[in-house]
């Protein structure tokens, strides 16, 4: 049957989905990790030289369970992945290794030896996956060149189909390779000892100026991005702040990204880069001042679809923000491997959000092929969303503990954040001059418990506190009363701003004095000379040069008086009425908030009902799920099974067909010898 080709073009625009070059080493890693199950203990990159011509290649290894010469061949293809199939295992889609090793060069080469279970027997192969070679032979068609040996007594050549082909993929690979002859190829395979992977990448990337991509000198240890990746002002901070190096360097430097690049890694298997042990790092160790927080994604009809569906957020400052360096972000893995480092959701310019990092792992969001950024979905943009609040609450409270301004961090670090305005912070209102000594000792007006002003010298400050609505209702009363109540001045003063939330008078200079009730003493009200309140002003009595006499005999005067209000002729109410008037309102309110608690208690147990018929259709939903995987399951291992047991007869017939073939030719060989016999008889 007619099959699609594909192009060797195909490999380097295929390579080209890999922006940043430390994503394709982040791809390799992965797969060496992924062998954990297999036994493999350790992964080493290094950089060798190429004995044709000195260049620089790069070296992946690992001692896991290796490929047999059917997984070689289904590694070098395009799309094909076994993991799919492997919970928790990171590579899924089948394209890593080919993406991968073009994006760091334009060739690779693959020797691996495995002890697999399907082949029975020791095997080693080489495979080779060359650009440069497909480019120079212009071919239409992606061809690799592989060969195989086998372990019986010695190590022998492994024919697939026949002997010249494998002497051809030999020579091809020889002449494309950093390797003269097979016996170099062969020696290779001294670095893996029962079984594991060796890749080497060469002919590596150049940037514009003609030299490679990666830097294998600025740090013995390390390999490095050369460009705008890497500049000496983050490298001077990264030193500077050593709790934040990782946030400056994770962009050049290959130690750096794979230290953070697994939230866990397993106890007894090691990274090692040039010649040195990659240290892992947990981001949350450079926090403090740490929060955690779980975040459960809530679908459109009211319950996660999966149980699973849970984040476990830990944010907090870098230990370096006291320095306001500029660093912010969150750091989110799936499935252990990290997608977005330092993943910036706030993005206002300033200093808002500056040193806040985060933590989080999100299996339930599926990433992009290049394992760089997640699919644009709704939980993602929910994730998002839920992040930018978690940090700008997590800022809002805790900034000025770090050196940054705020609402918070004009209060009192003992005062109860009550979420009010900037009106609601304390302040402090001049006098104009210092009041009389007369007012001084005099007792203070109090519309509400919950304000008091306070006299300090020539100054007043007021403190507030939150009030109830009853007592607002109680200060709006008290006010009426004292605007009804005040009398006629001959002077008039200009009024004075009114404090909003706590509905309480300033004084500014001097006592005055308002008509009470008997029981009470002279009060103390500010010195405005005309307030507006609801459309009614009144104006007030100055209180300079008159003696306490004088004020007691005016105020016993103003009891038997009629007070004008601003000329609408305003009547002194009886403060038994008033206090009246204030139970009825209290009873009022009482009574509607006894019938709003009803109300709030029904839709309460209605949402309780609601939500418990929810939580069995989610348990019935789960219960059919579980049993749909099952099935699916099984089907899929039938399937399996048919698929190997036909392979299996298809190679049979193969077999045969071959035997057949050879039987023909000898029977030929023979009936043509008997021809020629008979016809020297006949002669």
């Amino acid at each position: 049957m007619e099959h699609v080709r594909v192009h060797p073009r195909f490999l380097h625009s295929n390579a080209t989905s890999h922006k940043w070059s430390l994503g394709a080493f982040a791809e390799l890693l992965d797969n060496s990790l992924d062998e954990v199950s297999n036994g493999a203990t350790f992964v080493n990159i290094d950089m060798l030289e190429n004995k044709k011509d000195g260049s620089r290649m790069l070296l992946f290894q690992d001692d896991g369970g290796g490929m047999s010469p059917e997984k070689i061949r289904h590694c070098m293809s395009l799309g094909y992945s076994a993991k799919s199939k492997v919970k928790n295992a990171i590579g899924q889609y089948g394209n890593g290794f080919k993406t991968s090793t073009m994006r760091l060069g334009a060739d690779v080469l693959v020797f691996s030896r495995s002890c697999s279970n399907e082949e029975r027997s020791l095997t080693q192969s080489i495979g080779m996956l060359s650009y440069t070679f497909l480019k120079s032979t212009g071919k239409d068609d992606i061809i690799v060149p592989m060969i195989d040996y086998e372990k019986r007594q010695a190590w022998n050549r492994k024919v697939r189909t026949t002997l010249g082909d494998w002497y051809t993929s030999l020579q091809t690979i020889i002449q494309w390779s950093p390797y003269s002859n097979e016996a170099e190829l062969l020696q290779e395979f001294s670095a893996i000892n029962e079984q594991g992977t060796r890749i080497v990448i060469y002919n590596l990337w150049e940037d514009e100026q003609g030299q490679l991509e990666l830097d294998f000198d600025a740090d013995v240890n390390d390999i490095q991005i050369r460009g705008v990746n890497r500049d000496e002002k983050s490298s001077l901070m990264a030193k500077q702040f050593p709790n934040s190096k990782h946030f400056f360097t994770y962009r050049h430097s290959l130690r750096t990204y794979a230290s953070i690049l697994y939230l866990r890694v397993p106890y007894d298997f090691r990274m090692i880069l040039r010649g040195k042990e990659i240290e892992h790092h947990n981001i949350i160790n450079d926090m403090m001042l740490k929060n955690q927080v779980t975040y459960k994604p809530v679908m459109s009809n009211g319950y996660p679809n999966d149980t699973d569906m849970v984040a476990n957020v830990t944010v907090g400052f870098v230990k370096d923000a006291k320095h306001h360096v500029p660093i912010q972000g969150f750091n989110v893995y799936h499935r252990n491997r990290l997608i977005k480092p330092f993943w910036r959701v706030w993005t206002l310019p300033g200093s808002q959000g500056r040193g806040i990092i985060g933590v989080l792992e999100v299996n339930f969001v599926e990433p992009a092929h290049d394992k760089q950024d997640f699919e644009r979905t709704n939980s993602l943009s929910r994730l998002e969303a839920r992040l930018i609040l978690m940090q700008k609450k997590y800022w809002s409270e805790n900034c000025h503990r770090i050196g940054y301004g705020g609402n918070r961090a004009k209060k009192s670090s003992g005062t109860r954040d009550t979420g009010s305005s900037p009106e609601d912070t304390p302040h402090t209102v001049p006098s104009l001059y210092r009041p009389s000594k007369s007012c001084e000792k005099s007792n203070y007006l109090q519309i509400s418990q919950d304000a008091e002003i306070l006299h300090s010298g020539s100054n007043h400050k007021i403190r507030k506190t939150r009030m109830s609505p009853l007592d607002m209702s109680t200060q709006f009363s008290s006010r009426q009363m004292a605007q009804q109540t005040a009398e006629k001045s001959a002077k008039t003063v200009k009024s004075a701003r009114s404090v909003r939330r706590s509905l309480s008078y300033i004084s500014d200079d001097s006592d005055t004095e308002i008509a009470g009730t008997a029981s009470r003493p002279i009060y103390n009200i500010i010195n405005t000379p005309e307030r507006t309140f609801n459309n009614t002003s009144f104006h007030l009595l100055p209180s300079n040069g008159v003696t306490r006499t004088e004020r007691m005999t005016t105020r016993s005067k103003s009891k038997e008086e009629t007070v004008k209000n601003n000329g609408d002729g305003g009547t002194i109410e009886d403060p038994e009425t008033i206090i009246k008037q204030l139970k009825d309102e209290n009873s009022s309110l009482k009574e509607r908030m006894l019938k709003m608690e009803e109300s709030i208690l029904k839709e309460l147990q209605a949402e309780q009902e609601k939500n418990k018929c929810l939580l069995e259709r989610a348990e019935n939903a789960q219960a059919q799920l579980e049993t749909a995987k099952k099935a699916l399951e099984a089907l899929k291992n039938a399937f399996s099974e048919e698929i190997r047991r036909r392979e299996q007869e298809e190679q049979d017939l193969r077999n045969k067909l071959k035997e057949a073939s050879c039987t023909i030719q000898d029977l030929t060989e023979q009936l043509s010898a008997a021809a020629r016999r008979n016809c020297r008889r006949k002669s």
